[in-house]
């Protein structure tokens, strides 16, 4: 039985994952490696302290390597976060030739052609990541992903292209070489936690996930086979902590681990916090009220800023469209989820858990990515199999 490793590396915005994987006939995906290494994360912008970069990703890289009983790492793929990634959607409808149409292979083709062409002549410059239909349509009836063979007189398309920011490919490409690691590829971490996380049941309805990290959320609209909307917001967990530490005068230590974290939304439990009484510091003892007072607003602004990005996406949710949370900024805590839906008018969510090696939704990010590039594996060896035609290819997620 032969199995193929894969590495990949997720930069987070408070920790860097690598993650090493075997995928076989039998088994999917094995994580066989985990390296974590806490780091000063980015913003839009760039990386907070860019001169301890290196040191984090051999950090991260090494941790992995020592559960791969003395083989080492030296190609790896590389995630691109949401804050240094675009999307754009757009559909394109062709109309189809012949007394009877039906639907064949080479119409798919056109379609998917001049949807990209429309994006195209919009896109900024950045490395294109993925570009993949999210539904086909036939004269109009139901969303499909797999139209061949439908009879008809147009196809329709919605087709979504991921772009990444060229300095960060640029970046990572350098630092990874530099520290004798060959990238494999680059891929969106956004997207591949979407897809990960989001049912295809779900997705069908269209879906919302939102994932809460330390510095930044990001909102991800996904349909079909494909998120069709992105959004980073540059306000986070940290920004709850830092502003209990501020607004409490304590330690943004304590913040976090004492108060950020123990804290129960939507029920009185007249509970207080304690913190300090290390290295002979007095105790502090802070109410309920008192914390609320200043966690609250914040808490509030992140959910105003989630409600505005889905409304000026301007895709119409249905009814039955769910909205799910990860990340480490609210997913924890007892109540948080509940919260967060009564601020946004619709039921919040909690992923399944994918594996027991990584089952905090902290982690959602890094093994989407995994995901992600296990099924471009797929398909590339579907593609090879097929001698380069690559039989029902619009079941496969990624042409990029």
């Amino acid at each position: 039985m032969s199995k193929t490793r894969l590495a990949a590396i997720d930069f987070g915005t408070s920790k860097i994952v690598t993650l090493v994987a075997e995928n076989s006939s039998n088994t999917r995906c094995d994580i066989i490696g985990i390296g974590i290494a806490p780091y000063a994360g980015y913003v839009p912008e760039g990386w907070n302290e860019p001169e301890k970069l290196d040191e984090a990703i051999t950090a991260s890289v090494r941790d992995a390597e020592k559960q791969l009983r003395g083989t080492g790492i030296t190609e790896i793929s590389a995630g691109v976060p949401a804050a240094f990634t675009k999307v754009y959607a757009s559909d394109a409808t062709i109309t189809l030739k012949g007394t009877e149409p039906r639907v064949t292979p080479a119409d798919v083709n056109n379609a998917i052609a001049t949807a990209e062409n429309k994006i195209k002549e919009q896109l900024p410059m950045g490395v294109i990541l993925h570009s993949s239909p999210a539904w086909f349509r036939v004269d109009g009836e139901r969303k499909t992903l797999e139209p061949v063979g439908k009879k008809g007189r147009e196809l329709t398309v919605l087709i979504s292209v991921v772009i990444a920011d060229k300095f960060f490919v640029d970046e990572v490409t350098s630092r990874l070489t530099n520290l004798n690691l060959t990238v494999a590829n680059f891929y969106s971490s956004a997207v591949g936690e979407a897809m990960l996380v989001l049912p295809p049941e779900e997705r069908d309805r269209t879906a919302v996930l939102v994932d809460i990290g330390y510095l930044t959320t990001d909102v991800m609209i996904a349909e079909g086979d494909a998120v069709i909307y992105l959004k980073t917001i540059e306000i986070g967990g940290g920004n709850i902590s830092a502003d209990l530490a501020m607004g409490l005068n304590i330690r943004m230590e304590e913040a976090e681990d004492k108060i950020k974290r123990q804290y129960i939304y939507g029920i009185d439990t007249g509970d207080t916090y304690e913190v300090g009484g290390a290295g002979g510091t007095p105790v502090q003892t802070f109410t309920r009220e008192q914390v609320s007072e200043v966690l609250i607003p914040r808490v509030d602004e992140i959910a105003e800023e989630i409600q505005k990005a889905i409304a000026e996406s301007g895709i119409n949710l249905n009814k039955g469209s769910s909205i799910y949370l990860t990340g480490g900024g609210l997913s924890f805590n007892r109540g948080g989820r509940d919260y967060l839906a009564g601020k946004l008018g619709r039921p919040v969510r909690e992923p399944a858990k994918h594996t027991t090696s990584l089952n905090s939704h902290s982690y959602t990010s890094s093994l989407g990515l995994m995901d992600l590039i296990i099924d471009q594996l797929e398909v590339d060896k579907q593609r090879s199999a097929s001698g380069g035609k690559l039989k029902q290819f619009f079941t496969g997620l990624f042409r990029g």
